[in-house]
Protein backbone atom coordinates (compact mmCIF):
# COMPACT_ATOMS: atom_id res chain seq x y z
CA UNK A 1 0.00 0.00 0.00
CA UNK A 2 3.08 2.23 0.04
CA UNK A 3 2.41 3.29 -3.54
CA UNK A 4 -1.08 4.60 -2.66
CA UNK A 5 0.34 6.57 0.26
CA UNK A 6 2.95 8.10 -2.04
CA UNK A 7 0.23 9.09 -4.50
CA UNK A 8 -1.83 10.71 -1.74
CA UNK A 9 1.20 12.58 -0.43
CA UNK A 10 2.04 13.81 -3.94
CA UNK A 11 -1.57 14.93 -4.42
CA UNK A 12 -1.41 16.95 -1.20
CA UNK A 13 1.85 18.55 -2.34
CA UNK A 14 0.28 19.45 -5.68
CA UNK A 15 -2.69 20.98 -3.89
CA UNK A 16 -0.40 23.11 -1.70
CA UNK A 17 1.64 24.26 -4.71
CA UNK A 18 -1.52 25.18 -6.62
CA UNK A 19 -2.72 27.25 -3.69
CA UNK A 20 0.61 29.11 -3.56
CA UNK A 21 0.52 29.69 -7.33
CA UNK A 22 -3.03 31.04 -7.17
CA UNK A 23 -2.03 33.44 -4.38
CA UNK A 24 0.95 34.58 -6.45
CA UNK A 25 -1.31 35.51 -9.37
CA UNK A 26 -2.69 38.46 -7.37
CA UNK A 27 0.84 39.93 -7.31
CA UNK A 28 1.36 39.79 -11.09
CA UNK A 29 0.10 42.87 -12.95
CA UNK A 30 -0.96 43.26 -16.57
CA UNK A 31 -2.13 46.37 -18.42
CA UNK A 32 -4.94 46.49 -20.95
CA UNK A 33 -5.03 49.42 -23.37
CA UNK A 34 -7.50 50.83 -25.86
CA UNK A 35 -7.66 53.80 -28.19
CA UNK A 36 -3.92 53.87 -28.78
CA UNK A 37 -3.24 54.24 -25.06
CA UNK A 38 -5.99 56.78 -24.32
CA UNK A 39 -7.54 54.33 -21.83
CA UNK A 40 -5.46 51.97 -19.72
CA UNK A 41 -6.60 49.36 -17.20
CA UNK A 42 -4.28 47.67 -14.71
CA UNK A 43 -5.31 44.23 -13.46
CA UNK A 44 -3.87 41.33 -11.52
CA UNK A 45 -3.28 38.03 -13.31
CA UNK A 46 -6.36 36.79 -11.43
CA UNK A 47 -8.42 39.49 -13.14
CA UNK A 48 -8.86 41.93 -10.26
CA UNK A 49 -9.03 45.48 -11.65
CA UNK A 50 -6.37 47.57 -9.90
CA UNK A 51 -6.78 50.89 -11.68
CA UNK A 52 -8.08 52.82 -14.68
CA UNK A 53 -6.28 55.72 -16.40
CA UNK A 54 -8.14 57.96 -18.86
CA UNK A 55 -6.42 60.55 -21.04
CA UNK A 56 -7.73 64.08 -20.38
CA UNK A 57 -8.64 64.53 -24.05
CA UNK A 58 -11.53 62.08 -23.61
CA UNK A 59 -13.15 63.95 -20.74
CA UNK A 60 -15.64 65.96 -22.77
CA UNK A 61 -19.41 65.32 -22.88
CA UNK A 62 -19.41 64.64 -26.63
CA UNK A 63 -16.82 61.85 -26.16
CA UNK A 64 -18.92 59.96 -23.57
CA UNK A 65 -19.87 57.08 -25.88
CA UNK A 66 -16.33 56.72 -27.20
CA UNK A 67 -14.96 56.72 -23.64
CA UNK A 68 -17.41 54.01 -22.56
CA UNK A 69 -16.41 51.84 -25.53
CA UNK A 70 -12.71 52.36 -24.85
CA UNK A 71 -13.08 51.46 -21.16
CA UNK A 72 -14.86 48.23 -22.12
CA UNK A 73 -12.14 47.45 -24.70
CA UNK A 74 -9.34 48.14 -22.20
CA UNK A 75 -11.03 45.95 -19.58
CA UNK A 76 -11.35 43.12 -22.09
CA UNK A 77 -7.72 43.56 -23.13
CA UNK A 78 -6.58 43.44 -19.51
CA UNK A 79 -8.72 40.36 -18.83
CA UNK A 80 -7.29 38.55 -21.85
CA UNK A 81 -3.74 39.35 -20.74
CA UNK A 82 -4.56 38.29 -17.17
CA UNK A 83 -5.91 34.95 -18.41
CA UNK A 84 -2.82 34.38 -20.57
CA UNK A 85 -0.44 35.26 -17.73
CA UNK A 86 -2.36 33.05 -15.30
CA UNK A 87 -2.18 30.11 -17.71
CA UNK A 88 1.54 30.73 -18.26
CA UNK A 89 2.28 30.79 -14.51
CA UNK A 90 0.21 27.69 -13.80
CA UNK A 91 1.88 25.84 -16.68
CA UNK A 92 5.30 26.64 -15.19
CA UNK A 93 4.17 25.27 -11.87
CA UNK A 94 2.72 22.04 -13.23
CA UNK A 95 5.40 21.30 -15.85
CA UNK A 96 7.44 19.17 -13.46
CA UNK A 97 4.53 17.25 -11.96
CA UNK A 98 4.16 13.59 -12.84
CA UNK A 99 0.56 13.88 -14.06
CA UNK A 100 -1.03 11.27 -16.29
CA UNK A 101 -1.49 12.24 -19.97
CA UNK A 102 -4.64 14.30 -20.50
CA UNK A 103 -5.05 15.10 -16.79
CA UNK A 104 -6.32 18.64 -16.29
CA UNK A 105 -5.99 20.54 -13.05
CA UNK A 106 -8.87 22.83 -12.02
CA UNK A 107 -7.74 26.34 -13.10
Amino acid sequence: MQNFEDIMKAAQNVQEELKKAQEGLEKIEVEGVAGGGLVKVRASAKGTILGVAIDDSLLTPDEKGVLEDLIAAALNDARGKADAKSQEEMSKMTSGLPLPPGFKLPF
